[in-house]
């Protein structure tokens, strides 16, 4: 500011620039000065005497907008609403001049290692880079349950990534979090992948930059790291890696590299992080006392790098690090004043922008703003961290690598498909799904009284007759049938019968174990010789192979809270 108060040419703070706009009754973020720095200050006087909203809103912006009936400050001399005198500007007028700031807006950030996601207006759109993944992911931003694939890469290359060894490196998949929202919203789980896990990775198709597709080979009982960077693969790699190995679709992906998590904990002022010893780590230069700290910048990027001064110096160590640091941020930004202060959100956007790395199918900010939308809606403790469970990999002497602990991770997918919570949900949100749930006790019929019509929709040949068989060699369900096809793919199994039919459903239910989400109950009762019909969907394993997921998360499965405050050791 010069002598006067008045602001120089160019001098401006976009973050400070937050001004009512009496046509909308929002607030906006003024980003184009250069009309107004640009006028003689006479025009500019009348302009302002004719109630020009922009001129106005500058002169204004520091002022709390008057309340409703009462003169704004200046007295009987106070302009009218600039309403009063000009119609509102056009939609697309409106986006390209200003950023609309509407009151409570949420910002929803997921940081894992080197990665983020951020609630993110237009004028960041030129900061986003994007990959075309194919079919690699579903690109839905709809109300159903949602998969995220959070990558943290260790490459070597651009701004902030050198120094740290390797150089040149085209990286890996160095962290790997998948982010499962339910389709009610209520809950959220967090599973991380450890890098060093042995598992298949499939043939993966990746664009090249003159158009064309080139196919990178599978390569069979590999380190999973090797899904990112490796002969070329692509972030689309990954997610068909994890799709594969979980069987959930997975729909988009974030993707960001060292610099990312330096940037963006300095943007939120640093993150606060607890260890249960002293850390002295010459690796990754990280040297911290017991106790809490405030970090942010190269002393962040080492604590989620750090192994070497840890209990048993791993990866899955590591990993526990790296949900700390993750759940910690998203407490700062849940509860600090970061989303009400204009300014930590634009040095938080302009951070994110620039270290993120999105599939095309969110690459704008307006999609980017859309699924953290929904995705805000999870309260944070309903938001659980966990491990994909593992056992020293039996081939090896001496255990490098890890592999899947089958026992343990089938359970775990299966309650991450059907939206099981690995926390408590709101009471209200429960006792909704204990009514659903209530649809399966209840007295149950004799299996040779049970009718049912069964329809293939599970995009496997011969599903259909291969239930049947079952159910009447086995469960003595005489009275099934095979239905053929149904009209179409199904992505999960449906039972539908009508209230006097309703004891035949449970016993069928009882037998396939159906989860309760699949019971389809009609409001008339049925003729005394009808069928139920149970549409076979792409949930189907096999006759015999229950559908239901369990109620718990497997004994020894590690999992921690992301309200919870947890010191690492």
């Amino acid at each position: 500011m010069d002598a006067q108060g008045r602001g120089r040419a160019g001098d401006f703070d976009p973050a400070d620039q937050w001004v009512f706009d009496p046509n909308t009754g929002n607030y906006e973020l003024r980003l184009d000065h250069s009309a107004e720095q640009s006028t003689p200050p006479a025009q500019r006087r009348a302009s302002s005497r004719r109630g020009n909203p922009a001129e106005e809103g500058t002169r204004r912006r520091r002022e709390v907008p008057p309340q409703r009936g009462r003169r704004a400050a200046g007295g009987r001399g106070a302009p009218p609403p600039a309403s009063s005198r000009r119609k509102p500007k056009a939609k697309a007028e409106g986006k390209r001049k200003a950023l609309y700031w509407t009151g409570g807006v949420m910002a929803f950030v997921l940081v894992a290692g080197c990665t983020g996601a951020y609630f993110l207006y237009q004028h960041f759109n030129g900061n986003l880079s994007t990959v075309d993944i194919g079919n690699a992911g579903s690109g839905a931003i709809g109300d159903g349950p949602m998969n995220i694939l959070v990558l943290g890469t260790d490459v070597r290359t651009g701004k902030g990534n050198q120094g740290y060894g390797d150089p040149g490196s085209v990286g890996h998949a160095d962290t790997t979090i998948l982010f499962h929202v339910s389709e009610d919203r209520t809950n959220a789980t967090a599973l991380s992948i450890p890098r060093d896990m042995v598992t298949d990775i499939p043939d993966c198709p990746t664009k090249q930059k003159d158009g064309s597709t080139k196919v990178v080979p599978a390569t069979p009982e590999s380190r999973f790291n090797t899904s990112l960077g490796q002969g070329g693969r692509d972030p689309g790699c990954t997610m068909r890696t994890v799709k594969k190995l979980t069987g959930l679709e997975i729909d988009h992906f974030m993707m960001a590299d060292f610099n990312a998590v330096k940037t963006l904990s300095t943007a939120v002022g640093g993150v606060e992080v607890c260890l249960g010893k002293d850390i002295d780590d010459p690796k990754s230069h990280l040297k911290l006392s017991k106790g809490k700290h405030n970090i942010q910048g190269d002393d962040a990027l080492a604590f989620v790098r750090t192994r070497h001064g840890l209990e048993f110096e791993s990866d899955l160590d590591r990993i526990k690090l790296q949900q700390q640091f993750l759940s910690s941020m998203i407490r700062k930004m849940k509860s600090s004043g970061t989303l009400s202060s204009p300014k930590k959100l634009w040095d938080l956007g302009n951070a994110a922008t620039k270290a993120l790395t999105v599939d095309t199918g969110i690459g704008s900010v307006d999609k980017l703003t859309d699924l953290a939308q929904s995705l805000s809606k999870v309260n944070l403790k309903n938001i659980t961290f966990t491990t994909l469970p593992v056992v020293d990999n039996p081939t090896e002497e001496v255990a490098s690598t890890v592999v899947v602990d089958e026992a343990k991770a089938d359970p775990l997918f299966a309650m991450m498909k059907q939206d099981v919570s690995l926390t408590e949900v709101k009471k209200k949100q429960q006792a909704a799904k204990d009514r659903q749930a209530a649809k399966l006790k209840g007295a149950k019929a004799d299996p040779a009284d049970v009718r049912v019509k069964v329809l293939n929709g599970s995009g496997e040949f011969g599903a259909a007759q291969e239930t049947v068989d079952w159910m009447q060699n086995t469960e003595q369900m005489r009275r099934s049938s095979n239905g053929g096809n149904a009209s179409g793919n199904l992505p999960k199994t449906t039972l539908e019968y009508a209230p006097n039919q309703a004891d035949q459903a449970r016993r069928l239910a009882d037998s396939m174990g159906l989860p309760a989400s699949a019971m389809k109950e009609g409001t008339e009762d049925a003729e005394p010789l009808a069928q139920m019909t149970l549409t076979l969907g792409a949930d189907f394993k096999g006759a015999g192979t229950p559908l239901s997921a369990p109620t718990k998360a497997p004994e020894g499965v590690q999992k921690v809270g992301a309200d919870k405050e947890v010191c690492a050791k």
